[in-house]
């Protein structure tokens, strides 16, 4: 067995542009998390909850130069009222992230269910008067038919 087949898998929900969001496993080194972002990580932790504190724990690791790279927008993060405080450009993935860790780590099976499903379609992005608005659609149809 070779240092590499030690690796544990990490799983993670992946979302990129365009394409709804699955859960997959990688392997749990920097290599395998920047080949999936497409370049150096970064860890972002905007979400929160009265209700599951374990919501603080939850981070979108994303391509640190997303936006400068013109990537294209995958999916906005809202406030509690539903308002667009930043979109991601790019690929990213969501795991597990408590402050006492050392690492990332896979998403609780109850959380990975509801991150998966808040994420799941992705969104086309338009500027408004009232700032950016995010509208989901499913790749799997024809435009003709979200249309309706």
């Amino acid at each position: 067995m070779t240092e590499n087949d030690k690796n544990e898998m990490l799983r993670v929900i992946l979302c990129k542009p365009g394409e709804t969001a699955e859960a997959v496993e990688i392997d749990d080194d920097l290599e395998s998390m920047q080949e999936l972002v497409g370049g150096l990580i970064q860890e972002f932790m905007p979400f929160h909850s009265e209700t599951d504190p374990r919501y603080d724990d939850v981070a979108i690791i994303c391509n640190e130069e997303g936006k400068l790279m013109r990537l294209p927008p995958s999916r906005a993060i809202t406030d509690e009222d539903g308002r667009v405080m930043d979109v991601i450009a790019g690929p990213f993935f969501i795991c597990y992230a408590p402050l006492e860790s050392e690492r990332f780590l896979s998403m609780p099976e109850d959380l990975e269910h509801q991150f998966k499903e808040k994420f799941e379609y992705p969104e086309h992005f338009f500027r408004t008067d009232d700032g950016i608005e995010a509208v989901r659609f499913d790749p799997g149809k024809k435009d003709r038919e979200q249309a309706r």
